[in-house]
């Protein structure tokens, strides 16, 4: 796999000392920048490999594992991806995505452990409420969810991904109700009751004290001036939209290693780094037909800024799990489904070549042959430590 022309880690060493010495980030910002900075590099640490062939030595460095690092995602996502192709049903997946308007992403950027919480919350609830429902579906889903809270700009924009079965168990557990081929549940009921048990939460946790207002929405501390704020978003319609189903689990495969461990922005999209000013790749998705792809270019400070505002908190899950997917219960009713649907275990999956090739697609190969030779093979024969602060490590650029 090719390295990317321009890396945020190199973004960060260039320009982060400035911005740290100008805004102060807070101490989560700063363990991202620099758990980022140090990545695959000796102040990690690493091991050495020689070649059989030619004797050439290759030093490998550790890798930083942050959830935030643009080049530690590839290795996370395939330990995930290896971990739920046990949990795939022979059934349509669907893909619903649920997004709180500007008013209250507002507010989510100053309160970001409550808001997104409730975002998890109103969103699982809508989706299980409705597929109860009679009227739909009448069945226990389960599906899997995914907080990303930026957009292709790098501005805030909190929003869900739920990856759902397109279908769930009856409420005796003796039958499986496969919703109608191509459609899932119908949106506009989603939004609305989206929309309804969000505001709900929200008002309870205004009225709990747990909100917390700054700069231009400090006013909304009054209780009259924070309902007035609230009261326009009640007749609004929310974004909540169904994307067309992947199909099999093949494909739902392909979507859960693709996307689930994205990060605001990859190396891949960064196109210059220059003068002060990094220009990035992005796509404008408020304009029907116009996906092509865009170059924004921006203050290095304001890109390391719109880039820090996605840190999230300490412990904060951004990958969750509900109905009969939750990991409580996960086993026994994954294997109920299986019964169900009359499908043996080894046909809930892609078969083996199918997933090595889809595997090698998404990670890139650990180097063992020789980068020199390309024939001799690299045995190793040595660790190297990791330095600890104030000391300096050798220099790896």
């Amino acid at each position: 796999m090719s390295r990317p022309a321009f890396e945020l880690a190199g973004i960060f060493r260039q320009y982060g000392e400035a911005y740290r010495k100008a805004h102060k980030p807070p101490l989560e910002q700063l363990r991202v920048m620099r758990a980022v900075e140090v990545c695959r590099t000796s102040a990690l640490g690493g091991h050495a490999g020689k070649c059989g062939q030619c004797d050439y030595i290759h030093i490998s460095y550790n890798s930083c594992r942050n959830r935030h690092c643009p080049k530690c995602q590839n290795t996370e996502r395939a330990k995930w991806l290896e971990a739920r192709k046990a949990e795939l049903l022979p059934v349509e997946y669907f893909h619903v995505v649920f997004t709180i308007p500007e008013e209250l992403a507002r507010i989510a950027f100053h309160n970001r452990e409550i808001v997104y919480g409730i975002l998890f919350r109103a969103a699982s609830e809508t989706l299980l409420t409705i597929a109860r429902d009679p009227n739909h579906l009448g069945a226990e889903i389960g599906f899997f969810a995914v907080l990303h809270t930026w957009g292709q700009n790098l501005q805030h924009h909190p929003h869900i991904h739920c990856v759902v079965p397109g279908g769930g168990l009856s409420p005796d557990y003796e039958r499986w109700m496969s919703c109608k081929p191509g459609f899932f549940l119908p949106v506009r009921v989603l939004s609305r009751l989206f929309r309804r048990l969000f505001l709900e939460a929200v008002d309870e946790a205004f009225a709990e004290g747990k909100l917390q207002f700054h700069g231009e929405l400090e006013s909304l501390a009054d209780r009259s001036a924070f309902a007035q704020y609230l009261a326009p978003l009640r007749g609004k319609e929310w974004v909540v939209y169904s994307k067309p189903p992947f199909g099999g689990p093949q494909q739902a495969l392909e979507y859960l290693g693709r996307y689930t461990h994205r990060v605001a922005i990859s190396n891949e999209r960064l196109l210059a780094v220059r003068d002060g000013e990094v220009t990035f790749q992005w796509k404008d998705y408020r304009h029907k037909h116009k996906h092509n792809s865009r170059a924004m270019t921006l203050a290095s400070d304001e890109f390391i800024r719109r880039f820090l505002i996605h840190t999230l908190p300490a412990g904060f899950q951004r990958i969750r799990h509900f109905g009969f997917l939750a990991n409580r219960h996960r086993k026994e009713k994954l294997e109920l489904c299986r019964k169900l649907l009359e499908t043996p275990a080894t046909e809930l999956l892609p078969n083996a070549m199918q997933c090595l090739i889809l595997l090698a697609a998404l990670t890139p190969c650990p180097e063992v042959h020789c980068p020199k030779c390309k024939t001799g093979v690299l045995v190793r024969i040595g660790y190297l430590p990791a330095y600890r602060w104030p000391e300096r490590p050798p220099d790896s650029s």
